[in-house]
């Protein structure tokens, strides 16, 4: 059985695992919200749980995940560890019945994903996947403006997500730089992409991907040696969605570029673009352009009703602030909510699909997603 849904008057106790994107958004995050309460925070090592316990005022710290869910106050949890303890970690939370947001790339596999969401349907409880580009204002906008046919039939999509946040050849070797933790340019910016791709443009029908690494070694903080990175900086993703329209997405961890993040639609009834050329801050700075055939490029406006009621000085706060949003509205109403970890199953198909095309070199079919969730499909990947 679920956690007791707290009543109205009661705010929502929250579990934080994982300290570092954690500190960052998560911690401010749930206490910029009125109906949560950070109780408990996790880190494997236990001084360093009660040094941010205490700084942030949350009145307990834990080693172990089973302490944690051991709290009566705990009712739900956030996971923003790596994502090679995602997987274990969200079993956890899902068979105590505590309900759970959890950060992306989902897991390490598609079939991982697959059990935690039937998990989580088994249990009843409230699951979401932290894919924050659904509650970013010119995203919101941009979806609208596409539902209401804006640009006709659609042609040509194109995506350009372009960044240097791995750009500097003496970053250091960590889990990023491990396919097996869960790392690389796909799994960080692609489990994005993939889940907008769906909520703006539906489904893939088959995909084409190259994968390559620029910075092939990187030192090694422990062993103060050069050690191997066997992860994507760089992704060439070519889609066909289900409709039939082509997709180009280009990804890139190391390069400078001034525009940052770009998703231009064309259709045979008009042209919408969406950009941005913030470099600190993958949230703010989004715009919002469209013209008609023949005609130049005009900014849309985005509403009043649309924008962060309260602006953060990291873009990422405002925008995950909707995402817990959501998930309150779902546990409180005892719903289902989208995303949940149904979506987080298809990024998660997407990226496992990429790696094998670029692994075969052949352009991949993607099963329809309710296929796949009652179908084994063992031999997919």
């Amino acid at each position: 059985m679920p956690s007791e849904i707290p009543t109205n008057q009661n705010k929502i106790g929250v579990a934080i695992l994982g300290t570092g994107f954690g500190q960052k958004v998560h911690i401010p995050g749930f206490k910029a919200h009125h109906r949560t309460e950070i109780v408990a925070i996790y880190h494997r090592d236990i001084n360093k749980a009660k040094a941010i316990a205490e700084t942030n005022n949350i009145p307990h710290a834990c080693d172990t995940v089973a302490d944690i869910l051991a709290l009566p106050e705990v009712q739900a949890v956030s996971i923003a560890t790596p994502p090679f303890l995602h997987y274990e970690m969200a079993k956890e939370v899902l068979q105590a019945g505590k309900h759970l947001l959890l950060e992306k790339p989902t897991t390490l596999n598609v079939f991982e994903a697959k059990e935690l969401y039937q998990l989580a349907q088994a249990k009843g409880v409230t699951a979401t996947v932290d894919f924050e580009f659904r509650f970013v204002p010119g995203w919101q906008l941009f979806s609208e403006l596409l539902a209401s046919n804006y640009v006709g039939n659609k042609r040509l999509i194109k995506i350009d997500w372009l960044g240097s946040s791995r750009a500097d050849t003496s970053r250091p070797w960590n889990w990023y730089s491990s396919q097996d933790k869960g790392g690389g340019a796909l799994g960080s910016l692609g489990s994005h992409a993939f889940d907008y791709i769906s909520w703006l443009f539906g489904s893939v029908s088959r995909l084409n991907a190259h994968l390559s690494t620029a910075i092939p070694a990187r030192l090694d903080p422990v062993s103060k040696e050069l050690k191997p990175v066997n992860t994507d900086d760089t992704c060439l993703l070519s889609l066909e969605l289900a409709d039939g329209t082509p997709c180009q997405v280009t990804i890139s961890a190391v390069v400078h570029a001034s525009r940052t993040h770009w998703v231009e639609v064309y259709g045979d009834r008009g042209t919408l673009i969406l950009g941005s050329e913030n470099q600190k801050d993958y949230i703010h700075g989004f715009r919002v352009w469209g013209s008609q055939p023949g005609q130049p490029l005009q900014e849309i406006e985005i509403p009043n009703r649309l924008v962060f009621p309260q602006i953060h000085a990291d873009g990422r706060i405002s925008a995950f602030i909707r995402v817990v949003d959501q998930w309150v509205q779902g546990i409180e109403r005892q719903q289902q909510i989208i995303p949940s970890l149904r979506e987080g199953v298809y990024s998660q198909l997407l990226m496992d699909l990429s790696h094998k095309s670029h692994k075969t070199s052949n352009w991949i079919d993607v099963p329809h997603l309710e296929a796949f969730l009652t179908d084994n499909y063992h031999n997919l990947i």
